[in-house]
């Protein structure tokens, strides 16, 4: 019999596993798996127990949010073996299950996750660390893990713009030297973003209209320090309506990517806290990692 290691984190969302996970593990047993059942703890335990355990499993399932996601992918391509992994989506906003075509619905995707097909997705290197989908500095990256769970659940994705607009008046920029495919820019920047997703923070197309999950370079998208209201409007204008007609926002494809800042920046891997760092080094892992999908799902 085949063996699957289901690992989930039971206060994702609103817990909602709670009112599924028999039927959830009812799926995985009548598609041939011996299953075995792993609450996580706290942070970091899904990586630990993934990367220790997962060679010797057949498939490796997750359930949770972003973050549940991002342990799980890192445990995974430390554990010595291309095991694949079916996602179970259950956080607030799962921008990188919208991305790839995982259906919102806990039982539909548990299903898809044992009964699908591996789809090998990019995953990006970041200094010594892994992400699934999603490298931010600056406005608004820190509002998905100050933001309490409560909000998260009561407002969706109204609370990641509330929070980030309260902190407007005191949007800090960085001084970044940043290469890329040949090229060298040195500019203020207020946000930057490296992803291979097309939602991010629930807010879909920011990324553009041409993205490849298993293309082997990411979407960058770089936004200037605004130096007068007119140019604010701008930048604001041009997410809104989704429409890159201004000179305030670098955006370009690479496989890899450097940045160099004279002092140490926050930044966010998946929507969780990245460290501070003054040098980062991106690196676009092509097809790097087996996820399950629908096999009539196009991504």
């Amino acid at each position: 019999m085949k063996k699957l290691l289901f690992v989930f984190n039971p206060f994702s969302g609103k817990a909602l596993i709670r009112n599924c996970l028999l039927e959830i593990v009812d799926t995985m047993v009548k598609a041939d798996y011996e299953v075995t059942i792993y609450p996580t703890q706290c942070a970091g335990d899904a990586k630990e127990k993934v990367q220790r355990e997962a060679i010797g499993y057949d498939l490796v399932v997750c359930s949770g949010g972003d973050g549940t996601l991002d342990e799980t992918v890192s445990g995974i391509m430390n554990c010595g073996k291309r095991v694949p992994l079916g996602y179970i989506p259950a956080g607030s906003t799962n921008d990188f299950a919208t991305s790839i075509g995982i259906p919102k619905d806990m039982e539909a995707a548990a299903f898809d996750a044992v009964n699908g097909e591996p789809f090998p997705c990019d995953i990006g290197r970041f200094n010594d660390t892994n992400f699934v989908y999603v490298a931010a500095f600056g406005l608004f990256t820190d509002v998905s893990y100050k933001t309490s769970q409560e909000w998260k659940n009561v407002l969706g994705h109204a609370a990641y713009i509330l929070e980030g607009i309260k902190g407007l008046h005191e949007i800090p920029a960085f001084l970044m030297q940043v290469e890329f495919n040949n090229c060298c820019i040195q500019d203020e920047f207020i946000y930057g973003m490296i992803t291979n997703s097309t939602s991010v923070g629930g807010f879909k197309g920011m990324t553009g209209t041409d993205v490849q999950l298993d293309d082997g370079v990411f979407e960058v998208t770089l936004i200037k320090k605004p130096r007068n209201p007119i140019e604010l409007n701008e930048i604001i204008a041009s997410l809104v309506n989704l429409v890159d007609d201004t000179n305030m926002i670098y955006s370009f494809k690479t496989e890899h990517v450097k940045f160099t800042a004279k002092k140490e920046i926050p930044w966010t891997l998946d929507g969780e806290y990245g460290g501070d760092h003054a040098e980062v080094e991106i690196e676009n892992l092509k097809q790097a990692v087996d996820i399950q999908v629908n096999k009539q799902q196009k991504i």
